[in-house]
């Protein structure tokens, strides 16, 4: 699992039928002290409630797949969780 957070939304006008009404997000990736790391990505959300601004947790390859509804849908990246809290121990 990765740290993300929400920076905005993403608009396909086409997409695989089983995608359709799937929102699809734009997360930068985060190190543990909440720093970005590396590029943005485009997340599915399977939470179905995160939004810009919102620090979450996301998965990619097949377990991004595996976490949609339906399953095994073409997607790289899913946003799995959204974090309440974080405490970082050395």
């Amino acid at each position: 699992m990765n740290l993300g957070r929400v920076r905005g939304s993403v608009v396909a006008t086409v997409k695989d039928p089983g995608m359709v009404g799937m929102r699809l997000l734009l997360v930068q990736p985060l190190d543990t002290n909440r720093q970005d790391t590396g590029s943005c990505v485009v997340a599915a959300d399977a939470v179905l409630q995160a939004g810009p601004g919102d620090l979450v947790y996301f998965v990619a390859s097949r377990e991004a797949a595996e976490a949609m509804e339906p399953r095994f849908v073409p997607v790289d990246h899913a946003i799995v969780g959204i974090v309440d809290a974080l405490e970082v121990h050395p």
